[in-house]
């Protein structure tokens, strides 16, 4: 039991990353704890520790006097002098305990306290190292894929934590794989720390930015927005200090060189980089860009704005499932109303607007259609069920029964 005991300290001493001092307070802490159970009191006692030999003594000592009162911290002279005729009454007699005493209890009860001790310091420590990297990047290796997350390991073996709802999309890992994450919380859990990763986390396009473009890291490029839709598209809106310095040009690179780790890291995810501006005007023109804008009114009082495009902006303008108007609205701040100026005169004037059909068709669901640009029965018609179903964001029953409703109008 006691070779069991000194291999445990060498275990820990070896594996776990723990000072030396602190070590050293955890061990002595213990025995005075188990000695205080044997004996009552334990601060007569001198624990002398060394954790490279992993030896340990430990020493009694006793006051010499004529009568015991208290045989912890007193022996006779009498029975001293059986040991040893040099000590006189008064003198402290030191005496060393041999592990045997604790028996096979006390020193199974001393491992399982410094097994405990050391895994409540380890998790402190671990919560420690990670709450001040929060928003850092990570570089880990998938140790577990599980439908719901992924374990990932760092490189002192330390257990984090990849939920699903933190990957992009198309995101699949197998054991062994490589990882990059955004260390997005730390957070105790039953005593334990949770350290959770992010890879749709707006701060990790942030991060990567900063890691690809040397202007963001030294400061003479910040980073004034981010919005994503992660896996599909984000609209990044940068400023520079610095008037000789361009930006975009800065952050896409030469020949796309800087943006193109970004935007495989990110599962092909489209990336458009704008120049910050305060004028709401302008930045809701640079964030629909390709789109060219026909005319557009602010309405500050309701935060909206109201944008006029020909029929061929239009698709331009909403993007792919309505991801480019979505962006823009998150980057200004500010509801964007899209509507299409007509290019057929005669033929907008066979067409009838949806708002005609507030009596059959509900309101939410009208403005639903005219934030996709359908302001007008032949507009929504002139769409699949489908695309309506994924720009408007409209159950399959709820399009069926507005395009029934639109074809019986002209049928009529």
């Amino acid at each position: 039991m006691e070779v069991n005991l000194i291999s445990t300290f060498a275990e820990f001493k070896e594996l776990k990353n723990i000072d030396r001092p602190t070590l050293m307070s955890v061990l002595e802490d213990i025995f005075r704890t188990q000695l205080a159970r044997m004996y009552g009191d334990a601060d007569n006692f001198d624990i002398i520790i060394n954790i490279d030999k992993g030896d340990i003594s430990i020493i009694r000592n006793r006051k010499v006097v004529e009568t015991v009162e208290d045989p912890n911290k007193e022996i006779s002279l009498e029975e001293v002098q059986k040991i040893d005729d040099s000590y006189e009454i008064g003198e402290e007699y030191p005496e060393e305990v041999p592990m045997s005493s604790f028996g096979r209890r006390g020193i199974l009860n001393l491992r399982q306290n410094l097994s405990s001790r050391i895994t409540d310091i380890e998790k402190g420590n671990l919560y420690k190292k990670y709450v001040d990297k929060v928003g850092d990047i990570l570089v880990g290796e998938v140790y577990q894929a599980w439908k719901k997350e992924v374990l990932v390991m760092d490189e002192d073996g330390n257990e984090l934590v990849l939920p699903k709802s933190e990957q992009i999309p198309s995101d699949f890992f197998r054991k062994g794989d490589t990882v990059k994450a955004v260390i997005l919380s730390v957070e105790m859990r039953n005593s334990s720390p949770v350290i959770t990763l992010s890879r749709t986390s707006n701060l990790f396009l942030e991060r990567l930015f900063e890691q690809e473009v040397p202007e963001i890291f030294d400061g003479l490029i910040t980073i004034k927005k981010v919005v994503r839709m992660p896996g599909e598209r984000a609209k990044v809106a940068v400023e520079s200090y610095d008037e000789r310095i361009d930006p975009v040009g800065a952050c896409v690179g030469v020949k796309g060189s800087r943006i193109h780790g970004i935007v495989r890291e990110l599962r092909n995810e489209n990336i458009d980089i704008i120049n910050w501006t305060t004028n709401t005007q302008l930045l809701v023109q640079r964030a629909l860009s390709p789109a060219k804008i026909s005319s557009i009114r602010i309405d500050e009082e309701s935060k909206s704005i109201h944008i006029d495009l020909e029929a061929s902006e239009l698709a331009l303008a909403i993007g792919r499932g309505g991801s480019n108007i979505l962006l823009a609205e998150q980057l200004s701040g500010y509801k964007i109303d899209v509507y299409r100026l007509g290019d057929q005169q005669q033929e907008d004037e066979e067409d009838v607007l949806l708002d005609d059909f507030a009596d059959e068709i509900d309101d939410w669901i009208i403005e639903s259609l005219k934030k996709i640009g359908c302001d007008t029965a032949k507009s929504v018609l002139a769409l699949s069920t489908e695309e309506v179903m994924q720009r408007a964001d409209l159950e399959e029953e709820t399009v069926q029964d507005v395009q029934r409703i639109l074809r019986a109008e002209f049928e009529n």
